[in-house]
């Protein structure tokens, strides 16, 4: 049965940033504020203080400051009154500078944060945990892991550290990885945007990083509350994934995978049959995964420092050795090998899988499959095997319009469907 994955209580670290009430303390360029607020007007015609702040997330004596001074400069005209709030839209005077402003950046979303407060709470948000063989136990508890497994794995997990996790296909190395974010049960705060020298970056992305519900009125709206990361990354890696990303149309830069993973875990998994080589890869994080820290580049060519405070989390089928050399397999603090099942183990998962799918089974399932899998796979047994039968079983009996039942009769037939025969 699967674990539930609780909500995590949320109490408000100090490290989180409070709500600026001045332009001064926004900690980027006014100038970047300014043009922000053109663009939205420039954009949708018209606004008010309150439209301003749902959209762009800044503060309320924030945008009165700046709408007084565009309206000493001119570029406003006001439409009314709604409430206690001004409607208006731009001059055309206005407008020209928006239009200006929008050749340069179209970005028109919550105001980013400083690259240097970013670094401050990446830091300080680092993973700090608390294991011990149960507690991990009970993060795993949907998989069948042996002791002497879950104790390889601890130490790496308090530390925080890199991983590599290798060893046959099938035997659970991504299940395993997938499941490491349930160590922790804190949150974080992610930007939705970062500012380098003039140019936004964009990080908040909501199909990667899961927003909790959580009110504070002191709480910085640029941030959004989340669970900690996790990103998988598997044949598709290229180089370009690790670097900023340039959208030609409206010139703002995408964060890359690692960025967007900090305070959290990425995930290399069928690590070294990626279109980017293994030697490539890790010549590219062989300094981050030593110091930390990772650098970037702006289309000016502009080179800055961003935290590399993430779990890398390698798993391949492939021999360690074959794919990187000493100098980089010391910086992967640990490796684990995930072996392949023994038969207690694999008969555990075959009873977790026919309880959790409700699937009536004749007796001596578990021992027929067992030894049919041993025959055919040269004696080895896999942990995927079980699930990878019953889904097979599944498929045949509504094929021929009949429930579901585990039987040796079924067993061979999907078996004889799962392993490529030798030809003769």
């Amino acid at each position: 049965m699967s674990a539930a994955n609780t909500a995590p209580q949320i109490a408000r670290p100090d490290c989180w940033p409070i709500i600026p009430d001045r332009v001064e303390d926004l900690g980027i360029p006014r100038s970047v504020v300014a043009d922000l607020v053109l663009r939205y007007l420039w954009l949708h015609g018209a606004g008010s203080l309150g439209t301003l702040h749902d959209s762009l997330k800044l503060s309320f004596p924030v945008l009165e400051t700046l709408f007084h001074q565009f309206r000493n400069q001119q570029l406003l005209e006001v439409k009314g009154m709604v409430g206690n709030d001004y409607s208006f839209s731009l001059s055309a005077q206005g407008r020209a500078a928006a239009s200006a402003r929008n050749e340069v950046c179209q970005y028109v979303g919550p105001a980013p944060i400083s690259i240097q407060q970013y670094q401050k709470v990446v830091r300080a948000q680092a993973a700090r945990v608390r294991l011990s063989r149960e507690s991990l136990r009970r993060a795993f508890d949907d998989l069948v892991l042996p002791d002497g497994l879950l104790d390889q794995l601890g130490p790496s997990l308090i530390g925080h550290q890199s991983l590599f996790l290798y060893g046959g296909t099938g035997n659970g190395k991504t299940s395993i990885a997938e499941r490491i974010l349930r160590i922790y049960h804190d949150s974080v705060v992610v930007p939705y945007a970062v500012e380098v020298d003039g140019h936004i970056i964009t990080l908040f992305d909501p199909v990667v990083h899961r927003q909790l519900p959580y009110v504070d009125e002191m709480l910085d709206p640029r941030w959004v509350v989340c669970e900690r990361p996790c990103i998988t990354v598997g044949g598709e890696l290229v180089a370009a994934m690790l670097e900023l990303r340039l959208d030609d149309a409206t010139h703002v830069f995408i964060s890359p995978c690692q960025m967007k993973a900090n305070n959290g875990i990425l995930i290399i998994d069928d690590f070294g049959r990626q279109v980017l080589s293994p030697r490539d890869l890790l010549n590219r994080w062989i300094v981050p995964l030593d110091r930390r820290v990772d650098y970037l580049t702006l289309a000016s060519g502009m080179k800055f420092q961003v935290p590399f405070e993430l779990m890398v989390v390698f798993s391949t089928n492939l021999d360690p050795h074959d794919l990187a050399d000493e100098a980089f397999l010391r910086r992967i603090q640990t490796k684990v090998m995930v072996e392949n099942v023994s038969a207690e183990v694999f008969d555990k998962i075959f009873e977790r899988v026919m309880q959790g799918n409700q699937v009536p089974t004749e007796p001596g399932c578990a021992e027929f499959l067992r030894e049919r899998c041993e025959e055919y796979a040269a004696k080895v047994l896999r942990a995927c095997y079980p699930i990878d039968i019953y889904k097979l079983v599944k498929a045949i009996s509504e094929y021929e319009g009949r429930p579901v039942r585990m039987t040796k009769a079924n067993i061979e037939r999907a078996v004889g469907l799962y392993f490529a025969r030798t030809a003769k």
